[in-house]
This record gives C-alpha cells, structure tokens and sequence, in this order.
C-alpha cells in the first residue's frame, strides 16, 4: 500500500500552520464576549468554505496535487475550525444561551452549504466537473 506524497504532507503541515495562526490572529483581532454569537469563527467558516469550494477552479491547483493539499487540507483545512464551533457552543449553553447556540450551530451549518454548493455551482466545481476532469469531456 503506498502512503500519501512527502511532498504533500509537508504541503498540509506547512499550510494547515499557516491556516491556524492566520485563524489566530484574526480571533484577536476581533475578539467575542463569551455570550455573543461567535461572528469571528462563524466568517472564518463562512470564508473557508467558500475558498474551499472555489478552489478546484483555479488551474494551478488543478495542476499541482502538491498545491491543491497545501491550500485545500493544509491553509483552509487549518484556518476553519469545528472544534472552536464546538467548544464556543458549549460555552454558549453553559451561560444558558440556548437560542444563540441553536441559532450558531444551524446557521454555520445552512449558510456554510448554500455558500458551497452556490461557489461550486458558479465556478463549476461539482461533482460533474470533477468527472469531466479526471476523465474529459467526450
């Protein structure tokens, strides 16, 4: 069985590092009282998702599996996070803000899939084009 490329690895390594401090910095840079909706990691979702989505236009990356997993799995993989989703909707249910974290949890959830699925269906990212990658069109 052969493993993933070393190139790539460290592809993901090096972008998922990036991808956190970038996270890191922008939760400082605005930060969230502990009972506010978490707008902070709820755009960084928002914004990773949609970069996500978008990514496979871009010939580069389509060209370079080294590219695609150190801006795919690596930098956008590291700077979205379902952890800190997690984590701030318990906080947010500890201070019995139950209708904010029910409204964090359904609303990361529903604006991130329209966003991917209206960025994949834009940029003609979809499974479809997938396929008509991998196998040209005929």
């Amino acid at each position: 069985m052969r493993g993933p490329a070393p190139a790539a690895v460290a592809a993901v390594a090096v972008g998922g590092a990036l991808g956190c401090v970038l996270r890191a910095v922008v939760g400082e840079v605005v930060p969230a009282g502990p009972t506010d909706f978490p707008w902070v990691i709820f755009v960084v979702n928002l914004v990773g998702a949609v970069a996500l989505a978008a990514l496979p236009a871009l010939g580069a990356v389509r060209r370079s599996s080294v590219l695609a997993a150190g801006l795919g799995p690596g930098l956008l993989g590291g700077f979205t996070t379902l952890s800190a989703v997690s984590d701030q909707t318990r906080a947010l249910l500890a201070a019995e803000e139950t209708v904010t974290a029910a409204a964090y949890v359904g609303s990361s959830l529903t604006v991130g899939l329209l966003a991917v699925v209206a960025v994949s269906a834009a940029v003609g990212t979809g499974p479809e084009q997938d396929l008509a990658d991998e196998e040209g069109d005929e």
